[in-house]
């Protein structure tokens, strides 16, 4: 799967009339995520309950002992990373990989990271991390090939706009009830517009994101909606006057970041555990805020 920054959670392949061809994220069309709901990751290793039962440092096999090593693709891109360095602490992901260490009882100090490819990553074969964390998204037909925990993120659609526009400042569904909004089509995108935002006008339909972007470009529509991965891709490098005006809250059975561990990996149910307690705590909650409400894709009500 090519891929360009903060996009992977598309499973369609969207092909772009320029040099590279490129895969957008988000805006993917209905699907199931499965066991991140239930709060179980998709690990198949024996004895999970008992894994997660002891997981610390002395009992769990990391790939070096007393150390948990974190895979991420390089470059990363802000706001899941901060310049291109997982290591510093900042940024959604960087946060909760040290989190996530935190709750297994692994100290700062103890944490190691290992660059590797985001299609590296996914492939399936034995890695040199204890788990990755690189906004993939938790898929059946990728659980065939790795181990994920628990989702530690839930996609949401986020609608993106130029600076200037008619709802550039919008801080609600119902300022949104007059603008003409766009989407490509057959995805959860247009679903979002359609069920939860209605707009008075017919949205316009695209084949492909890239067309919309363009029409967004052209002031052809007032607001495009895909997911906020792709949000935060359109407004960093695509669109050099667009902004973000919001997240639409969740309905329904999200997509979700889960992270990765090799199949089988005994580690997974320790994983998918200090997930669900970061999740159960509120510190998920808490770093989402930080660094991507936060950072420009405020929560419409």
């Amino acid at each position: 799967m090519t891929r360009i920054p903060g996009s992977r959670s598309r499973h369609t392949l969207l092909v772009v009339a320029a040099a590279t061809t490129l895969v957008l994220a988000g805006c993917s069309s209905p699907k199931s995520t499965g066991a991140a709901d239930s709060g179980a990751g998709t690990g198949t290793a024996s004895g999970s309950k008992a894994a997660a039962a002891s997981c610390t440092p002395a009992t769990m096999k990391t790939t070096k002992p007393g150390v948990i090593t974190i895979g991420a693709d390089n470059p990363v891109y802000e706001p899941w990373f901060s310049n291109n360095d997982p290591a510093n602490g900042k940024g959604f992901e960087s946060s909760v990989a040290y989190a996530i260490a935190q709750q297994l009882g692994y100290s700062t100090a103890k944490v190691a990271w290992k660059r590797v490819p985001f299609d590296s990553v996914v492939a399936g074969a034995t890695h040199s991390f204890d788990f990755d964390l690189d906004e993939v998204s938790i898929t059946p037909a990728r659980a065939k090939a790795v181990d994920f925990s628990s989702g530690y993120y839930d996609v949401t659609q986020a609608i993106v706009t130029y600076k200037g526009s008619k709802i550039a400042g919008a801080k609600s569904i119902a300022a949104l009830k007059k603008a003409k909004l766009g989407a490509q089509v057959g995805t959860t995108s247009y679903s979002a517009i359609v069920d939860q935002i209605k707009p008075s006008q017919q949205p316009a339909v695209y084949d492909t994101n890239p067309v919309a972007v363009q029409a967004l470009k052209n002031h052809q529509i007032d607001g495009l909606v895909v997911d906020l991965p792709t949000a935060f891709y359109i407004t960093s490098a695509q669109l050099s006057s667009g902004v973000i005006v919001g997240q639409l809250p969740v309905t329904g059975k999200p997509e979700q970041f889960g992270a990765v561990l090799t199949k089988g990996s005994t580690l997974t149910p320790c994983v998918t555990k200090a997930v669900n307690a970061l999740r159960s705590n509120g510190t998920l909650a808490k770093l989402e805020d930080k660094w991507l409400t936060g950072e420009g894709a405020p929560k419409l009500s």
